[in-house]
């Protein structure tokens, strides 16, 4: 079999990597090693309930008239309109530490004044740090910078610089306790300028659209096709084998699994196999209306440290409950919520080797995800309200469970520390895109797909 181009990996880079292929050439071909698309943002069914894997709150929200916002740009190159997805924005989201919390929306004023209400001393000092922020270029090469010690450069106080921090750490960053300034940067603008927002509808909604389009365009989409091995000549690579032994030939290659995973498949070694890769527990509980009582009903996301020195790193235990996300996403701007559930959701930094150690024993590992069950009800409740009385299902997904349906090293939803911005990684026809070349978020990733694709291939068609 042959195609013009090949894309590795049916998850939202991929799929938008390979529209934007179709509509210029229609011999695209994704090959997708699980049974559904969305890779890191799928959906499962359990007990006939829909449950989203990664789908908390998108960044980058835009209204129709910001012509040269990212999410409208992104639009504009894959042909869908803002109908065909339907925004919902968040409510209010908060930053909670021990003696101070910031709320910030999509209004980036009610941030700015936050911080003049309980931090008067650094107003100042946070205006020059936007007004730095807004002059970077995060897409031009450049070398590793600690956002901390960026940071620290402008602010003084040091629980502010961990309350900006905790936030975009969680949403994107695989470094332990900091990020690459130029990712901060990309964050900042997206989660704090911009702002968050859900689709209408479940991921299933944008997934099913993205490959409609695809179909629309001619593109096609191979499920349950893992890729064994790529092959190359040189400086080149000619095709793919499956791992059913077929083979497929094709002139161009956009791989979406990570770094690591794609240099495997080359035969070449991680770069850096000793590194810590971060990975998380999600726990989601769908509760019964009832605890629509007591869960607050004006606050999307909450950021949370229980300590006021925020750390960001592996723990040394399962689970660490320290810090955390709790999402609820059903406090979103006139969004109808489910006839008889709603959902509360969390997630805590995890220790991959640990839950590896657990599995060996089907039964300990069961237990020891009823235990954080139980726990992360009790270490929440008192930010958010009582709502395990109310719980009429739940679930967990460890970093095994990442790992098995997505084919991430170590569980590591953000992959590895290092980033590869040009999707450049020694080949004439081999781009990468995803979470390694650098973007984030959802929109980042699609972001990503699309902009490698324009660079390294449409650019010489």
């Amino acid at each position: 079999m042959q195609a013009s181009f090949v894309v590795i990996g049916g998850g939202l880079s991929g799929l938008a990597a390979a529209i934007r292929l179709a509509r210029y050439n229609e011999n695209v071909l994704v090959l997708e090693r699980h049974s559904r698309v969305g890779g890191l943002n799928s959906y499962y069914y359990r007990n006939n309930r829909l449950f989203e894997t990664g789908l908390h709150a998108i960044t980058n929200y835009a209204d129709k008239a910001a012509k040269h916002a990212p999410l409208n740009k992104l639009l504009r190159q894959l042909k869908i309109s803002r109908d065909e997805i339907g925004f919902h924005q968040q409510i209010s989201s908060e930053i909670k530490f021990p003696e101070t919390s910031l709320l910030f929306s999509n209004e980036f004023d009610e941030l700015q004044q936050q911080i003049k209400d309980k931090f008067p001393a650094e107003s100042d000092n946070f205006e020059r740090l936007v007004r730095y922020i807004d002059e970077a270029d995060p897409f031009r090469e450049q070398e590793y910078r600690s956002t901390r010690t960026v940071l620290s450069s402008f602010l003084d106080d040091r629980l502010l610089v961990n309350m900006l921090l905790c936030p975009i750490l969680y949403y994107g960053s695989s470094w332990e306790n900091d990020i690459d300034f130029k990712q901060f940067v990309i964050m900042f603008r997206s989660l704090y300028q911009e702002g968050l927002f859900r689709p209408a509808g479940t991921i299933k909604n944008l997934l099913d659209l993205l490959v409609d389009k695809l179909n629309h365009y001619g593109g096609t989409l191979k499920l349950g096709t893992g890729v064994r091995n790529i092959i190359s000549q040189g400086e080149k690579i000619i095709g793919v084998t499956l791992e059913s032994g077929e083979k497929i030939l094709c002139k161009h290659l956009v791989s979406t699994i990570g770094l690591d995973e794609t240099r495997l498949l080359l035969g070449r070694k991680k770069d850096n196999p000793d590194d810590r890769r971060l990975s998380f527990v999600e726990s989601i509980f769908q509760v019964d209306r009832q605890a629509l009582n007591t869960l607050p009903g004006n606050r999307t996301c909450i950021f949370y440290s229980k300590k006021e020195n925020f750390r960001f790193e592996q723990p040394e235990i399962p689970v660490c409950y320290d810090s955390g996300v709790i999402s609820l996403p059903f406090n979103f701007q006139d969004l109808q919520s489910g006839k008889d559930s709603i959902e509360v959701r969390t997630t805590h930094l995890a220790n991959y080797q640990q839950w590896l150690k657990a599995a060996e024993d089907s039964t300990k590992y069961d237990e020891l995800k009823s235990t954080h069950g139980l726990r992360a009800c009790t270490e929440v409740e008192p930010i958010i309200g009582c709502f395990s009385d109310h719980i009429v299902f739940s679930d967990f997904f460890t970093p095994l469970t990442v790992e098995r349906f997505t084919g991430k090293h170590g569980g590591a939803i953000y992959g590895s520390p290092i980033k590869v911005s040009d999707g450049s990684i020694g080949y004439d026809n081999l781009v990468l895109a995803g979470t390694d070349q650098g973007f984030l978020g959802i929109i980042g990733a699609m972001l990503s797909g699309v902009s490698m694709v324009n660079k390294h291939i449409l650019s010489k068609l």
